[in-house]
Parts: structure tokens; sequence; C-alpha cells
């Protein structure tokens, strides 16, 4: 097992692959490209997914209305004051960032990757937006910066998927990785914990696959229920448990005991904004929540990982 990470945490942080990367502090900045999503133009479905809120998908540092450029040139400002970055990843975020025609993809992402600070590029979509002539856009421009795709996956059971209105199946999660990888792209898989029905046991279902898919990112979130969503309906109507940050933050640890040590870990919760959420509320605090998966590791004396080899088919 890498020790490349023991150092400084139980598991492998995307700063610390960052900085091994590029030898320097390196910031996301947000971009929105004007996006729409398949599964709100009624080309898979109507409404998106039933989580999904979209005011509180454009985060509060994007510029709305300015293009790819003047957003990076904002985002980078913002994030040399607050945060001391150096270099800066352009994150293409807002709805399906695949969902358009070859050229305007090369277009768009060009034009960020084109910026002398931007160290990479990283690009948010679903797994139904993604073709062998996405991956070759992306596969050409990954030859000029560092580039990694991310997938939304939420669950590893369709059952689930069905339920939360995703209007795709696991089978096209795993065909898109598979044209990525043949692409040399690097994906990370978003995963949701704590979705309607769900059992633990469900949850590490999940995480079992994506240790046989051989993932290389993992992005995770806890459920929680923002204004205006579908979900807030059946929150309301008594149709939703939501977990607590002890439920939470335990299988979070049971979630990265079960995948590669070798796997980024993109994130460990949600980082929820105040303006939108309904519930739960410690999901508005992610430093409380990722403390207290730190704190749990320690008591376990465990690490990312540490049950991996054990859950390979």
């Amino acid at each position: 097992m890498s020790n490349h990470f023991r150092d400084k945490k139980r598991y492998y942080a995307l700063s610390d692959f960052l900085k091994q990367k590029f030898n320097c502090r390196v910031f996301k900045v947000s971009v929105n490209a004007g996006f729409t999503c398949p599964n709100r133009d009624g080309t898979k479905g109507t409404g998106g997914c039933i989580y999904c809120s979209q005011s509180s998908l454009i985060s509060q540092g994007v510029a709305e209305g300015a293009g790819i450029k003047e957003q990076i040139e904002r985002g980078i400002e913002y994030a040399k004051k607050r945060h001391g970055a150096e270099r800066f990843l352009a994150y293409f975020q807002i709805n399906s960032n695949t969902y358009a025609e070859k050229d305007v993809l090369k277009r768009l992402y060009t034009e960020a990757i084109e910026h002398p600070l931007i160290a990479g590029v990283a690009v948010s979509t679903r797994p139904d937006c993604i073709d062998k002539g996405i991956i070759a856009v992306l596969s050409e421009l990954s030859e000029k910066k560092f580039l990694w795709l991310e997938l939304g996956l939420q669950s590893a059971k369709d059952s689930t998927l069905n339920l939360i209105n995703r209007c795709h199946t696991v089978d096209v999660f795993t065909s898109a990785v598979e044209l990525a990888r043949d692409g040399c792209i690097p994906v990370c898989a978003h995963i949701i914990l704590g979705l309607p029905g769900e059992t633990r046991d469900d949850m590490l279902y999940t995480a079992r696959f994506l240790a046989n898919t051989d993932i290389w990112g993992i992005k995770l979130h806890n459920l929680h229920v923002h204004s205006g969503t579908k979900l807030e309906e059946m929150y309301r109507q008594g149709k939703v448990r939501l977990l607590d940050i002890e439920e939470y933050a335990s299988i979070v640890v049971d979630f990265l005991e079960m995948i590669s040590p070798e796997t980024v870990i993109h994130r460990l919760c949600t980082d929820t904004s105040q303006r939108f959420l309904i519930a739960p509320s410690w999901s508005a605090n992610k430093f409380m929540v990722i403390d207290r998966i730190h704190r749990i590791m320690e008591e376990r004396d465990t690490q990312q990982g540490a049950k991996y080899f054990c859950n390979r088919v």
C-alpha cells in the first residue's frame, strides 16, 4: 500500500494530489459555460434529479453572463486574495458540461486551457453525455494541460437511480468510464450517501462497485434538501429520512476503507449554502463534518484502502 499521503491524512486528498503534481498550491475556479441538462430539457426527462435545484447550482463566485476568460480572470483574482493560490484549475461545473456539439466544446475548453495561469481543466457532466467524439476532444486537449472528467453516478444501484430520476443506468456510467479510459482521461465519480431508501449496505455496495471499477477519483456528498426541489416535497411529507452527522461520518469511513488507497478523494461531504438549505442543519458546516470523519478514522486507527483488497472481485 502506498504511503504517499499518510504524513498528512489517512486518505488521499485532492489537495495533496495537486500539490504533488504541480509543486504549488492549486485552486479550482468555477466556470459557467451556459450548458443545460438532458434531464431538464426533455431529452431524457424534465425537472432534473429530485435533489437538484437550478438556482443553487450557480456558485456565488461565478460571474453570470460573463465569457469564459472573464470568469477565469475574476475567479483567479478572488482565489489569490482569499486562498493564496498560485495556479488554477478551470472547473466547468454548472449543469452537464459535455452537452453540446464537439466543436462548441473544443472552443470553450480551449479558451480555458490557453490561459497562462490555468494548470488544468476539470469537466463535470452526466455519463449519458459522453461518446467517442467527445472523448476524442478531451483527449486531444489533455495533451496540452492536465484534464479530468467528473461523472455523476450517485449510486451503483439502478433502483435508486430510478427513484431519484437520474434517467440513466449504472451500465451507462460504466460505458462512459471505459470510453474515458480508452482516451487516457482520469474520471472522478460523484456519489451521494444517504439517498432515499438506501441502507448502509447499499451505500457500501457502491463503494465495492467503484473499487472494482478502478476509478481515479471520488467526490462524496451527503444527501441534503434544497428548497424548491422534489426532495423537499418528499421530505416535508415524511418520505425521506436524512442521516445524522454521526451516521454519515461513520459511513464515509466505511466507504474509504473499501476503496483503493490510490483513488483521489475530491470531497468528503457536501459544501452547502445556507441560502437554499432546508435540512440537515449540520450540512452547512463542512468543517465540522470533516473533523468528525477524521476523528472516527483516528479512533478506529484506520485509513483509506484498509479493506480494499478484501473487496476486490
